[in-house]
């Protein structure tokens, strides 16, 4: 039997329409959505589907994203019961969706406790102009030494996301990001771009969000891990309540180690299977580790793909 990573996406890999297929091909889907849209008072299938702006803002991207993650893992286990993961790994958001397929939150707990987390990150960032900024083709010494040296100069700026060699995310107040925007290229970067966000997500700057966020998951997360999940923050597994709590609360302030944690398993699975919209993490992980064979799925038609080629 292969080894499986069950891996999940983050905020940005959303789309409108995404899961449409899902909905009006599954009563599963459908009562997932459901289900979901009653515990938080949200109607899914308008803000997934609808035309607006809503599906940005990120109170509600992140319960979106995770419903659509978590109807694609159980129609797949629907159609694989007896495939076990090897261990579960999410992209920021995604260690949430990682943790809910562990079997450690149950689903609907964990919409809402996205939800949550998504409010209390745009509180946190309320009127203080955060942003977040892509930084390409520069080594992550080189980002990491320009925003170090910014901090001493007062500017408030931190790496957030390793996502693959050339591409580091930073975070922080969003002139301050700016006005680093030529000391970046100065050094070599291709590109140094302000993302379209009005939160700066694994940084300082949220460390408001920590002690609500920490509260809420007190009461939802429970001790039932099928497999271990990888933290974003230390890159190794953990698989008790208590250290889900403590990484995902500090996970609001530090940085997503996501290419290292990639690292860290690919000698220790053979394939990874990526659930919900697009194929996010399949790129990274492409450019990360080559030999790692990553499927998608997003839809019914990959669905039966990725299970035929697995049942192999």
């Amino acid at each position: 039997m292969k080894k499986i990573a069950m891996i999940f996406a983050g905020q940005g890999s959303q789309a409108t329409g995404m899961g449409k297929d899902f909905y009006e091909n599954s009563e599963l889907a459908k009562e997932m959505f459901e289900e979901a849209g009653k515990r938080v008072g949200l109607n899914f299938d308008e803000l997934i589907f609808g035309e607006h702006d809503l599906l940005g803002q990120t109170a509600y991207t992140q319960p979106a994203i995770l419903l659509i993650q978590m109807i694609a893992y159980r129609l797949f286990k629907d159609k694989c019961p007896d495939i076990k993961a090897e261990l579960f790994l999410g992209h920021s958001l995604g260690e949430f969706s990682a943790l809910c397929a562990s079997g450690a939150i149950e689903y609907v707990d964990a919409v809402e406790l996205v939800h949550r987390r998504g409010q209390l990150m745009q509180d946190a960032c309320t009127d203080i102009e955060a942003g977040m900024m892509v930084v390409m083709g520069l080594d992550d010494k080189s980002v990491e030494t320009i925003c170090s040296d910014a901090q001493k100069d007062g500017k408030k700026v931190w790496p957030a996301n390793y996502n693959q060699d050339g591409q580091l995310v930073v975070a922080g107040m969003k002139n301050d990001l700016a006005s680093l925007e030529q000391t970046f290229k100065d050094a070599g970067a291709k590109r140094a771009l302000l993302l379209n966000m009005s939160v700066a997500s694994h940084c300082e700057l949220l460390s408001p969000a920590q002690i609500p966020l920490e509260s809420l998951m007190q009461s939802m997360i429970h001790d039932n891990f099928e497999a271990p999940v990888i933290s974003n923050v230390t890159t190794k597994p953990y698989s008790t309540k208590d250290e889900a709590i403590k990484l995902l609360t500090e996970q609001l302030i530090k940085p997503v180690m996501y290419k290292q944690s990639i690292l860290e398993i690919v000698s220790k699975v053979d394939i990874a299977i990526e659930f919900g919209n697009g194929a996010t993490l399949k790129g990274l992980n492409k450019r990360i580790a080559p030999d790692l064979e990553t499927y998608t799925i997003s839809d019914m038609k990959s669905l039966l793909e990725v299970v035929e080629q697995i049942s192999k």
